[in-house]
C-alpha cells in the first residue's frame, strides 16, 4: 500500500497542483500528525492484509485531531464504514490484485480534485509526456 500512497500523492501533485504525501501505515507518527488540521483530507488504503489493524488504530488517531478520512477498502469490508467518513470501494479479490483497482481509484480521484479546482488536466504544467535519456 505505501506505493501505491506514494503514486496516488504523486498524481494529486502533477495535476491538482495540491501538496500529497505517501506514507507507510506505521510512520504516521514521526511528524504527518503534526501537519493535520480539520480541513485537511487524508485519504487511507484500507487493504485486508497484516496491516489492517494498524490502519484502523491510524484512522482513529487520525480523526480524533480532526480531519475526514476517505478510505479506500474492498467491496465487502463492513469494518470501515464505522471509523471513515467516506469509503471509496473496489471489488474483492486476491491482495496481490488489489492493486490495479486501487490506483485506478487514486487517478480518478486525482483527475475530479483537478477539475473541481479548475487545472488544466490534459495538460498540466511542467509535466513532459516522455522522459529524456542523456
Amino acid at each position: 500500500n505505501y506505493p501505491l500512497s506514494l503514486e496516488g500523492a504523486l498524481k494529486l501533485k502533477e495535476i491538482s497542483y495540491i501538496h500529497a504525501e505517501g506514507f507507510a501505515a506505521g510512520e504516521l507518527k514521526h511528524g504527518p500528525f503534526a501537519l493535520l488540521t480539520k480541513i485537511t483530507p487524508v485519504v487511507v488504503i484500507a487493504t485486508k492484509d497484516a496491516t489492517y489493524d494498524k490502519i484502523i488504530a491510524n484512522i482513529g488517531e487520525i480523526k480524533a485531531r480532526g480531519p475526514q478520512v476517505i478510505a479506500i477498502a474492498e467491496e465487502n469490508d463492513t469494518e470501515i464504514e464505522k471509523h471513515a467518513d467516506f469509503v471509496l470501494r473496489y471489488p474483492s479479490n486476491s491482495n496481490m490484485l488489489s492493486c490495479i483497482p486501487i490506483i485506478v481509484i487514486l487517478q480518478l480521484l486525482a483527475y475530479h480534485v483537478a477539475n473541481l479546482r479548475g487545472c488544466p488536466i490534459d495538460k498540466p504544467r511542467n509535466l513532459a509526456k516522455s522522459v529524456t535519456v542523456e
